[in-house]
């Protein structure tokens, strides 16, 4: 489970960050990441640690299939948080695929794309 201020539930947000955020892809899963000075330039500058949320459709499966994916992404998410800038916005996006995905699979393809928005987005812009 994440801390209650590592969580992300503005609605705003999630949809900055899907917008506006570096984004990188893999089989089972989007990674968007929304950093700090970005949200000062829509106008979201509040100070905050970094806060991540999850979004897992009904094409991922049912309801227990997407509760499933859901937990196993906040398991596997929980070692980054730490490594986000301050006031970071991290948006996890489930694929279809993530539903038969085996839990190190999908932490394999969350480290990827964590580490491609990380790095490669912020010599991008």
């Amino acid at each position: 489970m994440l801390a209650a201020d590592h969580r992300l539930t503005d609605p705003d947000l999630f949809r900055a960050a899907g917008r506006r955020g570096h984004r990188a892809g893999s089989r089972t899963l989007v990674a968007h990441l929304l950093l700090p000075d970005e949200q000062q330039a829509v106008g979201m500058s509040e100070e905050r640690p970094a806060r991540v949320g999850f979004v897992v459709s009904k094409a991922v499966g049912g309801a227990v299939v997407r509760n499933r994916v859901r937990r196993r992404l906040r398991h596997a998410v929980r070692p980054a948080v730490p490594d986000l800038p301050p006031g970071a916005v991290l948006v996890v996006r489930a694929q279809a695929a993530a539903a038969e995905a085996s839990y190190p699979e999908l932490c394999a393809d969350l480290a990827r794309c964590l580490d491609r928005v990380g790095t490669h987005g912020r010599e991008a812009r």
